[in-house]
C-alpha cells in the first residue's frame, strides 16, 4: 500500500522508490496540508440526533435540517433502518440532517456501523448542492416497504409504534 503523503510504500528503501509509476514523483504534502479533510454528510434514520448510531457523529458540526432534492424513493428495512433510492421520476424531498464530519471520522467510526444494505454515494440536496449520503443497494430492495411520510423515518417510525 502507498502512504498518499509521500508516495511511497512501507518499507521502500533510501532512493524514494515509489509505486505511483516509474519516475512518478511524490505527491506534494504541502498541497494536501491546506485542505480540509472535512465533508457534508447528509443523515435520514438512525445516525440523526437520538438515533441507534448517532454517537459518531455527537461531536461533528451540525449544519441543521436539510432535504434531499426530489429524485429520491425512501424504503423502510424491516422497521431498522431506511435508505435512499434515487430514481428518475416519482421521487420526493427526504428530509434529514446535515453534518460536518471528517474523513476519518466518517471512515472509522460511521460507516462500520451502517448496514450491509447500504453503500455509501453522493446525492443531490433540495438547494442543488451536492453532500455525501448513504443510499440502498440495488439488489437489497427485496422486502423493503416504501416510506411516504412528510416527516420521513422519524415520522414513518412513530406512525408504526403507534399503530
Amino acid at each position: 500500500m502507498t502512504d498518499l503523503t509521500t508516495g511511497t510504500r512501507p518499507g521502500a528503501d533510501d532512493l524514494g522508490a515509489n509505486d505511483l509509476g516509474a519516475g512518478a514523483p511524490a505527491i506534494d504534502r504541502s498541497r494536501l496540508d491546506n485542505r480540509s479533510d472535512i465533508v457534508r454528510m447528509f443523515v435520514n434514520g438512525q445516525a440523526m440526533s437520538g438515533g441507534s448510531i448517532h454517537a459518531p457523529l455527537a461531536d461533528a458540526e451540525f449544519l441543521g435540517r436539510a432535504w434531499t432534492a426530489p429524485r429520491y424513493r425512501f424504503w423502510s428495512f424491516r422497521d431498522e433502518f431506511p435508505g435512499l433510492e434515487p430514481v428518475t421520476a416519482g421521487g420526493w424531498s427526504v428530509p434529514g440532517e446535515l453534518y460536518a464530519v471528517s474523513y476519518a471520522v466518517l471512515r472509522d467510526r460511521l460507516l462500520p456501523l451502517e448496514p450491509p444494505e447500504l453503500e455509501l454515494t453522493v446525492i443531490e440536496l433540495a438547494d442543488g448542492s451536492g453532500s455525501l449520503s448513504m443510499r440502498v443497494r440495488a439488489a437489497a430492495l427485496a422486502g423493503a416497504v416504501e416510506i411516504r411520510h412528510p416527516d420521513g423515518w422519524l415520522g414513518y417510525l412513530a406512525t408504526r409504534q403507534s399503530g
